[in-house]
């Protein structure tokens, strides 16, 4: 009784599998050479593929992230200060604070929170 359970689960199995596979070998045949094409996002094809990037914008976008990733970690910390008295988490999170109000400080120095 096992087996026969066994041998139909298998041959229903082995059917999706051999329909999933059709499936994908449908789906590849079936794109078109626009979609294949490199420029996908909205540029004109037509210009040169190599045009200059912004540096400012990529340092910017780059600084964004670093404090980004920051503000997701001072989250945390402040549920910890409020719900455990322990002076660990408490100067851990102002040292963590200082090093953070010292790069945005750095970064505002050098001027590369300036756009223009």
């Amino acid at each position: 009784m096992n087996s026969i359970i066994f041998f139909t689960l298998f041959l229903i199995l082995l059917n999706f599998l051999l329909m999933m596979i059709s499936n994908m070998i449908m789906i590849k045949s079936s794109k078109d050479r626009e979609k294949n094409s490199p420029f996908e996002c909205g540029f004109d094809p037509s210009w040169y593929t190599r045009s200059p990037f912004s540096m400012r914008f990529f340092l910017l976008a780059v600084i964004f992230l670093i404090f980004d990733i920051e503000i997701i970690l001072l989250m945390p910390m402040v549920i910890n200060i409020l719900t455990s008295p322990s002076i660990t988490y408490t100067s851990s999170s102002i040292i963590f604070l200082l090093i953070l109000i010292l790069g945005l400080l750095h970064e505002w120095n050098q001027g590369s929170l300036n756009w223009m």
